[in-house]
C-alpha cells in the first residue's frame, strides 16, 4: 500500500506543477462562468434591426406591434400592385419583402393560401414564426366572426391554471422543482462525462508515455505492475477532483463577479420589477430562496462525488489497459469504440431518464456499471428509491474491483510488450497468464 501512496504522489504532484495544469486551472473558471454569462449577455443585447417592406392589398394587419428588432415599410395598395412592389423591393435595402393579397369572396383560408415572402437569401426563422403567427391570429378573428364569436369575448375567458403538489408520502404541499432537478441532473451526468473521457484519456497517454521511453521497465523491477497501475489512476483521480473543485469554487465567484460587473447596469434597467412595487422584488426572493432550500444539495453533491470517483477509476482502469496494449496513440483506435459505447450511451439514456427517472429505461441503465455513474447522477435530483441507489453503488464498486483486477493482468503483460500490435484474443489470453 505504502508503494501505491508512493505512486499516487509522484503522479499528483508530477501533473499539478505541469504548466497546462495551472493554465486549465485558470481558464477553467472563466471558460465555465462565461458559458453561463453568455446567453444572459446576448439576451440583453438589441437585435438587427431588419425592415421589411408589406403589400397588404386589404389593409388587415398591423406588424409593427410585437417584435422590437423589425421595422414594417408598408406600400399603398392603390399606387403598388405585386409586380412593381417587387421592383422597389430589388431597388432598396430592405430584408424581405410581405405580399398578402385581397381575399377573394371574405374567405380567410384564401390569405394562408396564398401570402408570399420574398427574400435575397434564407430568411430567418424567428421572422419567418412572427409572420406566421400574426397571420394565423388574424384568420383564427376572421373565422369566429364568420361563427358569430365575438373575439374579444373569448379571449377575455382565457384562464391560467396554477395546480398544486401535494406529496403523499411527505403530506405536505411542494413546489414543482421538476425544471430545476432535471438541469441539475443534466449537468452532474454530463460532468462525468466530460471529466471521464479527458482525464481517461491522460491515464492512457501517461501509460504509452512511460511505456515507450522504457521508464516503466525501471519501475517495475521495484512495484508490482497492478501497484503501479493503482497508483496511477489514484492519483490522476485526485489531480480531476481538485481541478473540479477548484473550477466550481472560482468559476462561481467569476460568474458573480461578471454577471455584477458586466450586466449588472443591463439587467437593472431591463428588470421592470425593480419599479414602484418593492414588496414584489422580496416576494421574488423569498420564492427562490424557498426553492433551492427545497434541494437537498448535500445529498446529490454526496452522490455525485461517490458515481464521479468510481465512474472515472473504472473506466481510468480501462484506459490504463488500453494504453499498456500498445505502442502509439494512434494504435489505441480499436480498442476505445467498446470503452466509448457505454459512455455515450450513458448520455443518450440520460435525456430518457431526466423525463422518466422511474421508467424502466432509466432504471436499468443507472444498474449498469458502464452507464450507472451518468444516468444515475440524472436520476439523483428526484430523489429516487434508497435500494436502487444502494444497489447501484455496490454494483459499480464490484464492478470496479473486478475491472481493475482484470485490467491489471492485461497491464502486467502489455506494458513490457513491445513492436507488436496485438488483437483482441491475444489481449483476452493475457488475463490468463499465471504470474
Amino acid at each position: 500500500m505504502s508503494k501505491v501512496l508512493l505512486i499516487l504522489k509522484r503522479e499528483f504532484i508530477t501533473r499539478v506543477r505541469k504548466k497546462s495544469f495551472l493554465i486549465m486551472t485558470i481558464l477553467g473558471p472563466v471558460l465555465l462562468s462565461a458559458l453561463f454569462m453568455l446567453p444572459a449577455y446576448l439576451a440583453t443585447l438589441p437585435g438587427d434591426e431588419r425592415t421589411i417592406t408589406v403589400l397588404d392589398e386589404a389593409a388587415l394587419l398591423d406588424f409593427d406591434r410585437g417584435k422590437d428588432n423589425l421595422k414594417f415599410r408598408y406600400l399603398p395598395p392603390e399606387k403598388f400592385g405585386l409586380e412593381e412592389a417587387k421592383e422597389f423591393f430589388s431597388n432598396s435595402e430592405d430584408y424581405a419583402f410581405l405580399y398578402i393579397p385581397q381575399s377573394e369572396g371574405g374567405d380567410p383560408d384564401f390569405i394562408s393560401r396564398n401570402t408570399q415572402l420574398y427574400s435575397r437569401g434564407d430568411v430567418s426563422f424567428s421572422v419567418e414564426i412572427y409572420i406566421e403567427d400574426m397571420l394565423e391570429k388574424y384568420i383564427q378573428k376572421e373565422k369566429l366572426k364568420a361563427q358569430g364569436v365575438d373575439p374579444e369575448v373569448l379571449a377575455r375567458t382565457k384562464t391560467k391554471v396554477n395546480i398544486r403538489i401535494f406529496n403523499l408520502e411527505k403530506d405536505t404541499e411542494t413546489e414543482n422543482l421538476a425544471a430545476i432537478k432535471m438541469a441539475i441532473g443534466y449537468i452532474g451526468g454530463f460532468l462525468i462525462y466530460i471529466f471521464v473521457f479527458i482525464y481517461g484519456a491522460q491515464v492512457m497517454r501517461g501509460v504509452i508515455e512511460e511505456k515507450t521511453s522504457r521508464i516503466v521497465e525501471v519501475m517495475v523491477s521495484s512495484v508490482k505492475p497492478f501497484q503501479l497501475m493503482m497508483g496511477k489512476i489514484l492519483g490522476l483521480a485526485s489531480v480531476a477532483l481538485l481541478q473540479f473543485v477548484i473550477w466550481i469554487v472560482f468559476g462561481t465567484g467569476f460568474y458573480l463577479i461578471a454577471t455584477t460587473v458586466i450586466l449588472g447596469d443591463k439587467l437593472d434597467a431591463a428588470n421592470i420589477a425593480r419599479q414602484p412595487m418593492q414588496g414584489m422584488d422580496n416576494e421574488m426572493i423569498f420564492d427562490i430562496v424557498n426553492t433551492v432550500s427545497a434541494i437537498n444539495f448535500p445529498y446529490i453533491i454526496s452522490c455525485f462525488i461517490f458515481f464521479f470517483l468510481f465512474g472515472f477509476l473504472l473506466y481510468a482502469a480501462l484506459f490504463a489497459a488500453i494504453g499498456s496494449a500498445v505502442d502509439k496513440e494512434s494504435d489505441t483506435q480499436q480498442f476505445m469504440l467498446p470503452v466509448s459505447l457505454p459512455i455515450i450511451a450513458g448520455i443518450i439514456v440520460m435525456i430518457r431518464a431526466l423525463e422518466n427517472p422511474d421508467g424502466p429505461v432509466a432504471v436499468w441503465f443507472s444498474m449498469i456499471p458502464l452507464t450507472s455513474p451518468i444516468v444515475m447522477m440524472s436520476r439523483v435530483p428526484f430523489e429516487i428509491s434508497w435500494w436502487q441507489l444502494v444497489l447501484s453503488m455496490i454494483i459499480l464498486i464490484v464492478t470496479f474491483v473486478f475491472i481493475t483486477w482484470l485490467a491489471g493482468r492485461i497491464y502486467r503483460i502489455g506494458i513490457l510488450m513491445y513492436g507488436k500490435k496485438p488483437s483482441f484474443r491475444e489481449i483476452l489470453k493475457w488475463t490468463t497468464y499465471k504470474n
